[in-house]
């Protein structure tokens, strides 16, 4: 296996745990939130999906590319079809990055650095938003959780 295809699935291993958390809320919890100020289960999904979809492209176009907007969710299957969209464009889009998009810099909020360093950074920065929605799912009363992620043998 080339090491790209090692990089999407390593990071698939943990995207589909999004969808199993996604999967096991209820409708009635899709505006979750667990204080004021914020942001919904819904929009912490979507931003999970949006915000790899952006460090990829980024990482691909070798210039900051601005996550495209999704569409209007209003029910958590919704939510649902956006973040299995998202991970359909971006695993094809890691797919096809090349040696030169890892090792050309990029630069990413006034920082530049090599596309490797802003797609770890954006596989932390997802792993790091499944964490909180873990706890949002928790929150609704969700009992049967999924484990954080997938064993080699349930992603290809």
């Amino acid at each position: 296996m080339d090491t790209m295809n090692e990089v999407v699935e390593g990071w698939l291993k943990h995207r589909l745990v999004v969808h199993d958390l996604l999967e096991i809320v209820e409708d009635e919890h899709v505006n979750f939130k667990p204080w004021d100020n914020a942001v919904t289960l819904g929009e912490l999904a979507v931003h999970i999906a949006t915000s790899m979809d952006m460090f990829v492209k980024t990482v691909k176009n070798g210039k900051f590319t601005p996550p495209s907007a999704p569409k209007e969710y209003k029910t958590i299957n919704d939510v649902r079809e956006i973040v299995k969209k998202y991970t359909d464009i971006t695993k094809n889009d890691m797919k096809t990055l090349k040696k030169t998009h890892i090792t050309s810099e990029v630069e990413f909020n006034k920082d530049k650095a090599p596309g490797s360093f802003w797609l770890s950074n954006a596989i932390d920065h997802e792993i790091h938003h499944k964490g909180q929605l873990f706890t949002y799912v928790r929150m609704t009363g969700a009992q049967k959780m999924p484990f954080f992620m997938k064993h080699p043998n349930e992603v290809k």
